[in-house]
């Protein structure tokens, strides 16, 4: 499994450059979306979004490098509501962030379904080797920021442990999302209210 990166390119600061930047992504969403991993090209998305390739090869090395951001700006979007939703809990203890467990799983596949071309964005991290490694960071993230939220207030319970059975959780959280984009014979509540109760175990056992 590779872990560097596809493209080198550091992300446009200048609110010009940071709106084409935006603008390309959400262009190569929406084509993801229409037109599958295989099919889609830095040319389509360039004809699409009304600009020439030297404009796209400003921000990206090629079309797994789009593919990537696409995948990162998706993960930083979930991360930030992972983030509000632990400000909001953690001072109340291990309990409050177990019952939580159902928000953050709506308030994430909220973000999600938002997201131009998502369920293709998540296949792509998914299924392209190069990509891999976009969704383990994201993921060993999100479950290094639950281990201290919960050790806050389970001092004696073993770090690696507790790493272990959140990473296993932060999986099955995720899993449901991804499952919701394309299942339709599960209903989101049914879903979500079924896997947060999985999810509320006692971490201090």
């Amino acid at each position: 499994m590779t872990t560097a990166l596809v493209s080198k390119r550091s992300q446009p600061k200048q609110e010009r450059a940071q709106a084409t930047y935006e603008r390309l992504l959400d262009v190569a969403g929406t084509l993801l979306a229409e037109v599958g991993i295989d099919r889609i090209s830095t040319n389509m998305i360039c004809a699409r979004a009304g600009l020439t390739p030297p404009a796209l090869y400003r921000y990206f090395d090629g079309k797994y490098a789009v593919l990537e951001a696409l995948g990162r700006r998706l993960m930083a979007r979930q991360n930030v509501v992972l983030e509000q939703w632990i400000a909001r809990h953690v001072d109340h203890g291990v309990a409050a962030l177990r019952n939580g467990i159902e928000e953050l799983l709506h308030e994430t596949a909220a973000v999600t379904q938002s997201e131009p071309g998502a369920v293709w964005i998540l296949r792509a991290l998914h299924a392209t080797p190069q990509l891999v490694h976009v969704r383990l960071e994201s993921h060993r993230y999100v479950t290094d920021q639950l281990v201290a939220a919960y050790a806050r207030h389970l001092p004696d319970v073993d770090r690696t442990e507790l790493w272990q059975r959140l990473r296993l959780a932060v999986e099955l959280g995720f899993a449901v999302d991804e499952m919701l984009r394309e299942e339709d014979r599960v209903p989101p509540e049914r879903a979500f209210a079924q896997v947060a109760a999985l999810l509320r175990i006692d971490y201090g056992d």
